[in-house]
Order: structure tokens, then sequence, then C-alpha cells
């Protein structure tokens, strides 16, 4: 009978370790260190997040970013867009984010897209995707998938909008 009850609790015990083991906490991630890596910022819908690049799927620009060059990321297909003005740009003008962290269709991976103002248009901040597609229709610039994906995670989201 001993024999029994001894077995039972240790059956008991071991799917209780396996169950609390499965079922939440954190991987064996490590003890965190500070770091300190550059920020930028960038527009969504007028008010402005700041944001960390980590890595990109371009050779030239993981080199001029000094981040990591990961080609894989080239094939992650349906991102939102992050949106670069080139070339002439309204003074105090930052990229511009399809979505950030709280929205449905968030992801810290984005598909770049180049921003240009057509000759004879002068610029102004562009502060939202909407603001883009609203000046393409009425012809003052244009868009230019520039098949990049950035890994660009927004860490912190501003206020205002």
């Amino acid at each position: 009978m001993r024999r029994i009850a001894l077995f039972g609790l240790v059956i008991f015990v071991a799917t209780v370790a396996v169950a609390a083991a499965s079922s939440g906490g954190l991987p064996n991630i490590g003890t965190p260190s500070m770091k300190t890596q550059p920020v930028y910022k960038g527009y969504y819908d007028h008010h402005i997040d700041t944001y960390l690049i980590t890595d990109v799927s371009s050779k030239s620009q993981a080199k001029a970013m000094h981040v990591n060059y990961s080609a894989e990321l080239k094939a992650v297909k349906g991102l939102p867009e992050q949106y670069f003005v080139r070339g002439r740009a309204a003074k105090g003008q930052l990229t511009i984010f399809g979505s950030e962290p709280g929205k449905s269709d968030y992801n810290p991976l984005w598909k770049e897209v180049w921003v240009f103002w057509k000759t004879g248009v002068k610029p102004v901040v562009i502060g939202q995707d909407d603001q883009i597609d609203a000046l393409e229709k009425q012809g003052k610039v244009t868009e230019k998938d520039a098949h990049i994906v950035l890994n660009a995670p927004i860490l912190k989201v501003g206020k205002g909008g």
C-alpha cells in the first residue's frame, strides 16, 4: 500500500513540475545588462515614436548603419510599410511608420518604401502614411518599393495624434 501511495505521489509531483515548467515564466534568457544603442525618431499619425534598428536585408545599408545584415529578411512578405523621404525634404522630416505597437498590423519588420517629391513641388513635413497617399493622388510625390526589409522595433510610442 505504501509503495502505491509513494508511486502516486511521485507521479503527482512529476506532473505538477512538468505543468509548471510549461505553463508560464520566461525561458532561461540570462541576466540582462544595460548597453547603449542608437535610437531614432519617426512619425506615426503626426506624433513621434522612438525606434531601434537591428537588422536589414540590404548589405550596403547594414554596413552604413552598423547593423546586422540578414538576407533572409527579404523573403518576409505582408509587412507594414516604413516610408523614407529621399532627396529634397522639408526641415524636420523623419521617417513615417505605417503602424505602431498596439495596432493590429504592427510588426517590428518593415517594408522600406522611398518617397520622392516631384520637381517644382515645395516639400512639407509628412507625418502620416495617409498623407503620403493623398500627396501621391495630388501628383506631388512618388513612391518606390526599395525591396528592403528593416528590423526596427518601436521602443516608445509618442503622445498625440
